[in-house]
């Protein structure tokens, strides 16, 4: 089942999207439209899991971690373990981040997506 959504977590997947969180809508502010040089899709289904974010190309997915997840540690851990089977990186952040110092989170994002697979440079117009 590679890759493959199961039917209830495409039905999540709708669902959490019309309820993101604000911290979810602020980083997503700051990740779509290609604005680190990546697609991100938001609310993706894999498997029977939800990821909050997913480039697909690099592979890397983006969690929000609200307080609910400090009683959740063991399921956490058995997401990331599928989603990195599946050939993904993930990284996690608090959910007040994006308010705190939403530059940052942008900037660790970029980095490891430049660490999975550089993104080239664009020639600049008028040096070639």
């Amino acid at each position: 089942m590679q890759n493959q959504a199961t039917s209830n977590a495409r039905k999540n997947a709708v669902v959490l999207r019309r309820a993101m969180t604000e911290a979810e809508r602020k980083l997503w502010g700051g990740l779509r439209g290609e604005q680190l040089g990546v697609k991100f899709r938001r609310q993706h289904p894999l498997g029977s899991y939800v990821a909050d974010f997913a480039c697909l190309a690099p592979r890397l997915i983006v969690e929000l971690d609200g307080s609910q997840h400090l009683q959740q540690e063991d399921y956490d851990a058995q997401r990331d373990a599928f989603f990195r089977r599946q050939g993904f990186d993930v990284m996690r952040f608090a959910s007040n981040e994006p308010f705190v110092h939403l530059e940052g989170v942008l900037q660790a994002i970029a980095n490891r997506l430049g660490a999975l697979a550089p993104i080239p440079a664009f020639p600049q117009r008028g040096k070639e």
